[in-house]
């Protein structure tokens, strides 16, 4: 090839893996302002890497969380909804054989027992989540690893 005074016809290229490290028994023409900006990139990808990862998780878990809370919502409201319906039609049937305030107190706690089933329910699918995003972490490890045998 042809070029101009000054211009190396055959640039020397390294040949780097997808993190920045060099492999080996190459030698790297790279000045100490290059190396520190590559690795100042690599940084930043793997950054970047790790929130998106950790945004990943954290959306499938509130998504868990969301379903919980939804059931409990739906509970509240159809636990209203047939407390206040279901009861005056129970008591009133209570009442023929006993006092109308007996009728109202058997309902009651019949009502109260279907709602404390249904909250422990939805308590359930709450502790069901995991918001501890276990790849985020082992990634986090891993990357600190990595950064150790960088700066050694």
């Amino acid at each position: 090839m042809t070029g101009g005074p000054g211009v190396d016809p055959l640039p020397t290229t390294t040949v780097t893996s997808p993190v920045g490290s060099h492999v080996t028994g190459v030698e790297d023409q790279r000045s100490l302002g290059e190396i520190v900006g590559d690795l100042s990139h690599d940084l930043t990808t793997l950054v970047k890497q790790e929130l998106d990862l950790a945004r990943t998780e954290l959306k499938a878990e509130a998504a868990k969380a969301g379903k919980g809370a939804g059931m409990l919502g739906g509970a509240g409201v159809a636990g209203l909804l047939a407390l206040i319906l279901g009861s005056f039609a129970l008591a009133y049937l209570l009442d023929n054989w006993m006092p109308v305030e007996l009728a109202f107190l058997i309902v009651t706690l019949l009502w109260a027992v279907v709602g404390a089933v249904l909250a422990a329910r939805g308590r359930k699918e709450l502790k069901n989540a995991n918001p501890q995003l276990p790849e985020t972490q082992q990634t986090l490890k891993e990357d600190a690893q990595w950064a150790k045998a960088q700066k050694s």
